[in-house]
């Protein structure tokens, strides 16, 4: 019998009345987090049998929408890092990163 690692990531997540995100909590005691609050989570699953994407997008309703638009702005610096990462596929990476700087030029998020 084989000897598996694993490791768990889990998600609270307090509603209102009307099923409203009031406060996200996460633990992933492997990188050291335990119940910390956050004010937004993207979550993207890969199903391969359907090949399809499945997303959990979730904000609490204090979340002030100049901290949603730098947390679009990072979440999509990220996502072309971990692009190229993934498929070693520097010109798209390239270009995901040209629509970031635009994105921030847009929102006037650069300093």
């Amino acid at each position: 019998m084989s000897n598996k690692n694993t490791s768990e990531i889990k998600f609270l997540i307090e509603l209102d009345d009307n099923r409203v995100p009031e406060k996200l909590m996460w633990s992933a005691k492997d990188g050291g987090v335990e119940q910390e609050e956050a004010k937004a989570i993207m979550l993207s699953i890969w199903d391969s049998k359907a090949k399809e994407s499945m997303r959990i997008d979730l904000w609490t309703k204090d979340m002030p929408v100049d901290e949603m638009k730098i947390f679009f702005h990072q979440t999509l610096v990220a996502m072309s890092e971990t692009f190229k990462r993934a498929t070693d596929d520097e010109k798209m990476a390239d270009t995901m990163k040209d629509f970031c700087d635009y994105f921030a030029e847009k929102l006037e998020l650069t300093k």
